[in-house]
């Protein structure tokens, strides 16, 4: 005869279905779309102003929230932010920010080799 196999307290038994149950709901979330490469990521947790120009003197034409992702098109040197000279024009509205509060994901061209 086989030796007992040891009985589980019914509470840990119920910890793993939840644990099991958390886990399947987690994998079959989907996915936030990313735009084409390559993009930016607002790392300012204040957001970010679109502007007309690539310069603070600008006006606004929007904000840009907080990890909100935006197609870059390309960068120009501009207006020193913190350090940071790079202004990178959206791909689908022509409005600029400052790549000072703005991760980026893949190579931005600078915008004389795009237009």
């Amino acid at each position: 005869m086989p030796p007992a196999q040891p009985r589980r307290p019914a509470a840990a038994a119920a910890g793993t279905a939840v644990a099991l149950l958390v886990c399947a709901s987690s994998v079959a979330a989907p996915a936030q779309a990313q735009p084409t490469r390559p993009y930016g990521t607002v790392v300012s947790t204040d957001g970010i102003y679109q502007r007309q120009f690539p310069s603070t003197d600008s006006s606004s034409r929007g904000l840009l929230p907080y990890r909100e992702q935006a197609g870059l098109r390309c960068k120009v040197r501009a207006q020193d932010i913190d350090g940071n000279t790079v202004w990178y024009l959206l791909r689908d509205r022509p409005t600029w920010v400052a790549a000072r509060y703005v991760a980026n994901t893949g190579t931005v061209p600078y915008c004389k080799d795009v237009m």
